[in-house]
């Protein structure tokens, strides 16, 4: 049998999340490998589940996650176009089309995320809401009837409360967050860590 995927978790609008993105496919496919994304929602898990303060309003911790991006990026030669200090954009659009689209047609789920990704994070573009969603998702060639089906709302916010209620189940708080074989690993940190796992089988 071959092994099980890989799951990914990330917020729209974590940063951290976004690098991961670029780095966990590629990762875990020299272990033969797939993964499975997931949107998550900090405003739950952090916010109304942990009782924490966002990390950008966090004194002391707010300076030093700035300074951690900035480092990782130099380490991976990666780089982020989108100015840190601009207010998010509102993470449940995307996140509930996106566990729409896994629901109906899950092949469409990641690419989509990629794209609302690359838009948000690399290219710094503002992404208000539904109409630009669709547009993200119709460029990176996704049906637009499907788009159409995924934003019907009873259906997507339905379908983000199960993405939501297994993620927790499961223990999952942060963005980005792995879990391998029932071991959970959180933090874009822990990717060179998941490395070494995937290659060994664990300790």
């Amino acid at each position: 049998m071959p092994p099980e995927p890989v799951d990914f978790w990330f917020d729209f609008i974590s940063p951290f999340g976004y690098l991961a993105s670029l780095r966990i496919d590629e990762l875990a496919a020299r272990h033969g490998r797939e993964v499975r994304w997931h949107p998550l929602l900090l405003g739950v898990t952090v916010l109304q589940i942990m009782g924490l303060k966002p990390i950008p309003e966090t004194p002391l911790k707010g300076d030093y996650a700035v300074r951690e991006l900035l480092r990782y990026q130099r380490r991976h030669g990666q780089s982020i176009g989108r100015d840190l200090f601009l207010p998010p954009m509102a993470p449940l659009p995307p996140a509930r089309l996106m566990a729409a689209l896994l629901r109906l047609e899950p092949a469409q789920a990641k690419p989509f995320a990629r794209a609302v990704l690359r838009a948000y994070w690399r290219d710094g573009r503002q992404i208000h809401g539904a109409a630009d969603l669709q547009t993200i998702g119709v460029a990176a060639g996704i049906p637009a009837a499907l788009l159409a089906r995924a934003s019907d709302g009873a259906l997507a916010r339905e379908a983000l409360r199960d993405e939501m209620d297994q993620a927790v189940a499961r223990g999952v708080f942060g963005s980005p967050f792995v879990i391998i074989d029932g071991e959970p690993f959180f933090g874009v940190d822990k990717l060179e860590l998941i490395d070494e796992w995937l290659a060994c089988g664990g300790w």
